[in-house]
């Protein structure tokens, strides 16, 4: 064991539950008339809705009960006259819409529809007891919108939709666009008037900007609509575009980055100031009055920060702040004393752990791209501070879902953990990530197995010349196409890696296409464009290259592999096929699988003990610390379906 990786002894364990059991708090915000702060806390072990005046937070009640799946996001109706929510059931992702009255406290389902997802579709500064809603309830494909009675719960029919993915609203709650793939793979933009959509798009995009151009909303008076447009151009930038004439005026770019991100007035809906999300945020403030509240709080935090929620008159906000190494909290901000009262840390069991700092680092592929990944190393091992241990280690790559998706700056609870353990932990965004501008997305289109993992190889590679990691000591991780990853890299590189972690991954791309939610489906071509068509003979080949279920019998280290029973993205047998085909093979392997899960883990009992299997399987495999079992599992719905002798201490947990 080097000796960087000996230091680690001298720093406690921060327990699995501190990282990922339940927050004390979290999300909190304010009502629109600032009189109501609410948040999520535990109820009996449940994440559950709370409230309080704001004049005396200490006088707290739960204004819903959940007993089973943790209450994960709410929000304020516009009149603040209630407190909403979304919830599943069993992680099956059809969502649907609750109000709990807060003069009664009375609790009811707004969308009572079976197999059912519910979307918003537009929200009003102006009608505040309304808001329109997208129901799948008579064709699983498609989302009719709705005008919802917020109040009274009446809903009426708006558009009957056969054609389109998505639409747009105005503040009053009109109808004013709609969105549809079209043939080349992008997107088309409808104008809606007399009641049906124009037959011509006013707008289009081609596929290598379908990812990167989206409307974002109109000004309250619909004169106005802004747009984060990748047209003609590499990043993405903001314009505003004048809905009589079509004129476009650039507010904003940026050469690295697409623009990630717009604050609005809340009584005009003109831009105040927006956000690029290179390495890490930066805000820049149009408005002179935003200006002024974003630099004061930028002197008063470290690391970074952001607004949860705003007042009707703006004048007061939550903001949070991430110090990266110290657990996030939340403040009351009034902006005219300008003083900060604390709310709460969402998790103070952290407070003086041996919390590490993320380092952001850029990474050059085989082919001269930039990758823009993100390094946390071991408590200790770091002893002059320049991101760099003084002696390799073990070393866990960790790779982001989506593929459409990124990492960022910020607390991470696995990147603690891990480094916790005793291993550096690396993230990185490969060809394919957002918010990078098209080039580096489009460098991804059809490149599963192929240059996508080229990158993630290139950063190992990486990481072993600057002497960060021991070249046999690492580990691949992640879930959703992180888990993808995982099943790649043991497949496609069986000697790269010392072990895989992969959590709902897909193994065979053409059964994964074929499966997709029905509500996917009008979006099915940027798949086939992306990843290949398994309607054509090229496009089917290219897919069973890339998935790592047809090179199975290839993988020689040892594999865990996580998945929930409800899965609608990445079904059950997608985890199964490879576990058969690796059975079949002689090949050990470890399977574990939550029957009261879907794409990921919603129960921190069912998160716990699954980090607890991964930790102890990691540690055999690379050698880093490991929080014993116990009985950790007792809690979990967690069923061990293969390999319990593959993990320490997982087969006495058991029994």
């Amino acid at each position: 064991m080097s000796a960087a990786n000996t230091a680690i002894d001298q720093f406690p364990l921060i327990p699995r539950d501190a990282l990922f059991g339940n927050p004390t708090r979290a999300q909190g915000k304010i009502s629109p008339d600032g009189t109501w702060l609410s948040w999520l806390a535990p109820l009996d072990g449940t994440l559950n809705i709370w409230l309080a005046p704001r004049d005396n937070p200490d006088d707290a009640k739960a204004i819903t009960s959940s007993t089973d799946r943790p209450i994960r996001d709410h929000f304020w109706a516009p009149d603040g006259k209630s407190v909403g929510y979304i919830q599943d059931k069993g992680g099956d992702e059809n969502f649907l819409l609750y109000r709990i009255d807060i003069a009664s406290g009375e609790e009811v389902c707004l969308t009572p529809f079976e197999e059912t997802r519910v979307r918003i579709v537009g929200a009003s500064e102006t009608i505040l007891d309304e808001v329109l809603v997208g129901l799948n309830n008579r064709d699983a494909q498609f989302h009719d919108v709705h005008r919802l009675n917020l109040n009274t719960g009446a809903l009426e029919l708006v558009y009957e939709n056969n054609a389109y993915a998505g639409f747009m609203s105005d503040d009053s709650l009109t109808l004013r666009m709609a969105m549809a793939q079209n043939e080349a793979g992008g997107t088309d933009y409808f104008r809606f008037s007399d009641g049906a959509f124009s037959d011509e798009p006013f707008e289009s995009t081609a596929m290598e900007d379908a990812l990167t151009t989206s409307p974002s909303g109109y000004t309250v008076d619909g004169s106005i609509l802004y747009w984060m447009d990748s047209r003609g151009r590499d990043t993405a930038a903001l314009y505003a575009q004048d809905t009589a004439t079509g004129e476009r005026t650039l507010i904003a770019e940026d050469d690295k980055a697409d623009i990630s991100g717009a604050m609005q007035d809340q009584k005009t809906g003109e831009i105040q100031a927006y956000a690029v999300n290179y390495l890490k945020t930066e805000w820049t403030a149009i408005d002179p009055e935003m200006k002024a509240s974003l630099d004061w709080l930028g002197t008063q935090f470290d690391g970074e920060y952001g607004i949860m929620s705003r007042t009707e008159d703006d004048r007061t906000w939550i903001v949070w702040n991430d110090p990266v190494g110290d657990p996030v909290a939340s403040h009351i901000y009034d902006r005219d004393a300008s003083t900060l009262t604390p709310f709460y840390v969402t998790r103070p069991e952290l407070e003086g752990a041996p919390l590490q700092r993320l380092h952001p680092v850029e990474i050059t592929s085989r082919d001269g791209l930039t990758l823009p990944s993100y390094l946390t190393l071991p408590a200790g091992s770091d002893a002059n501070g320049n991101g760099r241990p003084s002696a390799p280690v073990p070393m866990v790559l960790l790779v982001h879902g989506g593929p459409w998706a990124r990492d960022g700056y910020g607390f991470n609870s696995t990147h603690q953990m891990l480094a916790n353990r005793g291993y550096a932990v690396l993230s990185v965004n490969f060809r394919g990530s957002t918010g990078f501008g098209k080039s580096f997305l489009n460098a991804a289109n059809k490149q599963w197995g192929l240059k996508m993992h080229d990158d993630l190889i290139d950063a190992v590679d990486w990481a072993v010349s600057e002497g960060i990691a021991v070249k046999d000591k690492v580990a691949i991780m992640g879930g959703s196409y992180g888990g993808y990853a995982t099943l790649a890299g043991l497949a496609f590189t069986p000697d790269v890696f010392a072990c895989g972690v992969d959590i709902v991954g897909p193994s065979n791309l053409e059964t994964l296409l074929g499966t997709i939610p029905p509500y996917w489906a009008p979006l099915v071509k940027t798949f086939h464009e992306r990843m290949g068509n398994p309607e054509t003979e090229e496009g089917l080949a290219l897919l069973k290259a890339a998935s790592p279920l047809h090179k199975a019998d290839q993988i020689i280290k040892p594999l865990l592999i996580a998945q929930g029973a409800n899965d609608p993205r990445v079904k059950q047998d997608e985890s199964d096929q490879i576990v058969g085909a690796m059975k079949d093979a002689g090949i050990p392997v470890t399977y574990v699988l939550y029957p009261d899960e879907g794409h990921g883990f919603a129960k921190p009992a069912n998160s716990i003990a699954f980090f607890a299997v991964a930790e102890n399987f990691l540690a055999e495999c690379i050698g880093g610390r490991a929080e014993p079992l116990g009985d950790v599992l007792k809690p979990s719905t967690a069923e061990i379906v293969e390999g319990e002798d593959h993990v320490q201490g997982l087969k006495a947990a058991l029994a």
